[in-house]
């Protein structure tokens, strides 16, 4: 059975801007976390705001929508600077939580379940962000620290992954994202093309470029942790070759897109995680990663992140890479991203993109959490639980990423198929090293 879902939990920076509707009135949901960097642990009531994508988006003061379908109003939206003028995005109230995009918490433990049928449209996958507050995000200092998240995604078989921070506006990442309706407060209306194989996205002449840490990309029959360096700092709008859009470009844009990935599967330990293996992927799993400086101090350079899991009661390792003739790796750093990339014949993207050190220094700027369940109407997550790309023999090293076969993923199908799949996360922490 194939299930194309896919799991993120990553720490991304976000900026805000744009106007905001008055038809439906926001609420943001309750999420408690623990804080436990003075030692002891205490508890923080935090909540979570839902991306600014996946919001109506309607004409200020009126009930007509601005964008419908994958595609912006004419009138309305002729270009970015009107379409910014004349449109809002409103409101998430108590009912759409669940009845319209499938998100419920409870205490520390959040659920998002992958399609939701609700009164005037069918939702598929969610975004999310960890707020401080109703105004402002939970930002998260890492550097000589560990993060801390109980995961279950034993329902997901393969494959599936001026409004400010009360709307959920901002998102960025590696892949610089051309499809987010709004960037730096403006709309991405100008040269938009709708998506000819997703009904509900397109891509703006915009992309939005920001450093990118991947805690937990995942579902339960692959997964990995990436970190994803930029030459740039913050929140950073591209056009053209600065976002590295096509396959000639891509390195040359402002950001390490294929990023430094530890997976498991790709570095030749299959039976290391998945359902009845070493890390069970059919039940909870305790998810912490170490961010180690130098000189273990919040000053020193980050030279090292570190997984651990923890699953029963039972702390489990990180695996090590099993290649011969290559270092048996078992964290992310330096050294391993140069040797495994040379191994695998890929672009030493990450180092020239300023390394671990980089990283650190973003990671200083401080990062914000964000939990989502979306599947891949590009490659259909392949990349992350098959062989890809298609075109080269899956028995060459870092070919093979996962199990499931190279015709899963389709997500139409996935989405007839599997439309109550869920993933929890719950017992988010932060803490000293070795807090665990």
């Amino acid at each position: 059975m194939k299930l194309t879902l896919f799991i993120v939990l990553g720490l991304a920076c976000v900026a805000y801007g744009q106007k905001v509707g008055t038809q439906t009135p926001e609420v943001h949901l309750s999420l408690s976390m623990e804080n436990c960097e003075s030692g002891s642990c205490t508890t923080e009531s935090t909540k979570i705001v839902l991306d600014s994508n996946w919001r109506w988006t309607h004409v200020v003061d009126d009930y007509v929508n601005c964008y419908e379908g994958n595609t912006w109003s004419p009138e309305f939206c002729p270009d970015s600077v009107t379409c910014t003028e004349n449109c809002a995005i409103d409101g998430v109230d108590d009912a759409s939580w669940s009845g319209t995009y499938g998100v419920t918490t409870t205490g520390f433990e959040l659920t998002l379940q992958f399609v939701t049928e609700g009164p005037y449209s069918t939702n598929i996958g969610s975004r999310v962000y960890l707020l401080a507050d109703d105004n402002n995000y939970r930002v998260f200092y890492l550097k000589n620290r560990e993060f801390i998240i109980d995961v279950d995604s034993s329902e997901l078989p393969c494959g599936l992954n001026e409004a400010g921070a009360a709307y959920g506006v901002g998102y960025c990442d590696a892949q610089c994202p051309h499809d987010m309706k709004f960037i730096g407060g403006m709309a991405n209306c100008d040269d938009w093309e709708p998506s000819d194989n997703d009904p509900n996205s397109g891509a703006g002449k915009m992309g939005i470029c920001c450093f990118e840490m991947d805690i937990w990309e995942a579902n339960s029959m692959a997964q990995s942790f990436t970190p994803h360096d930029c030459s740039i700092t913050g929140y950073y709008p591209c056009e053209g070759i600065e976002c590295g859009d096509n396959p000639d470009d891509r390195y040359s844009g402002v950001c390490d897109k294929d990023g430094c990935d530890w997976a498991a599967y790709r570095l030749n330990q299959k039976e290391f995680f998945g359902p009845g293996l070493t890390v069970d992927s059919s039940q909870p799993i305790t998810l912490v990663t170490q961010f180690i400086t130098s000189d273990g101090t919040d000053n020193g350079d980050l030279v090292e992140v570190r997984r651990i899991y923890i699953q029963n009661g039972v702390t489990i390792q990180n695996t090590q890479v099993d290649f011969d003739g290559i270092t048996p790796y078992d964290s992310v750093s330096d050294d391993y991203c140069s040797e495994i990339k040379d191994f695998f014949g890929d672009v030493q993207a990450f180092a020239e993109k300023g390394g671990m050190k980089a990283l650190g220094e973003s990671l200083d700027r401080g990062h914000v959490l964000v939990m989502s369940l979306w599947d891949d109407h590009y490659s259909h997550m392949l990349w992350l639980d098959s062989n890809w790309p298609l075109d080269a023999d899956p028995a060459t090293p870092g070919i093979a990423r996962g199990p499931c076969p190279i015709d899963s993923g389709v997500p139409s199908e996935v989405e007839a198929e599997y439309p109550d799949a869920t993933v929890k996360f719950s017992n988010i922490k932060i803490g000293p090293i070795q807090s665990y």
